[in-house]
């Protein structure tokens, strides 16, 4: 089986397990024109007109749409900055961009500029997304929009391997810088809140979170969940608000070994 097989195949496999709504999105930087297939949209060419980042990872995860967007199809700068498009103006450092609009001093705007994720300036030209189980091209990365249930069987995936939790940061902006360039700088994990311009602009439902997988643990959580599916951890779920309900055998015996001898 080809490379793009394998990861199409994973995709069919996660959007069944995990029940996702929309399709898991494929995503890939871009270093220069050539690593754009054909067939791959630009939105000022292909489409007359300019699109948030947002947008377009919308297309993909919705329409089965692949778009590739550059400096000159951004109709939003965050992204800009965030995956060094181009180098960030003084007047975003400085705060300007968030106060007082989006924080209460200056210092508050400083503080969320300082924070903000980017990638070395110069090295990439932009940025492209497709429907993972029809991607073009091999992606760096899988992004998830999934609800609350999805994201903690897709963490409970991951914590089958190795027992380690995701650790990120959670903000409410630029939802598509920071689910993805943390990931990129430390090469694990990451999730992410839609932000406002992701909901108002892209469509994003209010139960939604991200969960950005890189490209070299997809593997990992499809075995992850189909081991929680053959064990009763997957979907369908059951519900019981059954006073003294059933423990796992392991919940017993680690209680008992506490003094808890009532446990069953």
């Amino acid at each position: 089986m080809n490379s793009l097989r394998v990861f199409q195949e994973s995709a069919k496999e996660i959007r069944k397990l995990v029940l996702l709504k929309t399709f898991p999105v494929a995503v890939k930087l871009l270093e220069k024109d050539e690593d754009i297939p054909e067939d791959v949209k630009r939105p000022v060419r292909d489409l007359g007109h300019h699109l948030a980042l947002c947008q377009g990872f919308s297309m993909s995860r919705r329409e089965g749409a692949s778009i590739a967007m550059l400096k000159e199809d951004m109709w939003c700068f965050p992204p800009v900055i965030g995956f060094g498009l181009a180098e960030p103006p003084p007047y975003f450092l400085e705060g300007h961009s968030f106060f007082p609009l989006m924080n209460q001093s200056l210092e508050a705007g400083k503080n969320r500029a300082d924070a903000f994720p980017r990638l070395k300036t110069g090295k990439h030209i932009g940025i492209m997304s497709a429907p993972l189980e029809a991607t073009p091209f091999e992606p760096d990365w899988v992004m998830i929009y999934c609800d609350s249930a999805q994201l903690r069987l897709l963490l409970l995936a991951k914590v089958w391997q190795d027992g380690i939790g995701v650790k990120t940061v959670l903000t409410a902006g630029a939802a598509c810088v920071w689910s993805l360039v943390p990931a990129i700088l430390s090469g694990d994990y990451q999730v992410a809140v839609p932000c406002l311009g992701d909901q108002r602009r892209a469509m994003a439902q209010d139960d939604e979170m991200i969960f950005t997988i890189p490209k070299k643990n997809l593997e990992d959580i499809v075995s992850g969940l189909k081991q929680l599916d053959r064990q009763g951890s997957g979907f369908p779920q059951f519900v019981s608000l059954t006073p003294e309900y059933t423990l796992f055998e392991d919940y017993v015996k680690v209680g008992k070994m506490m003094g808890m001898e009532w446990l069953k």
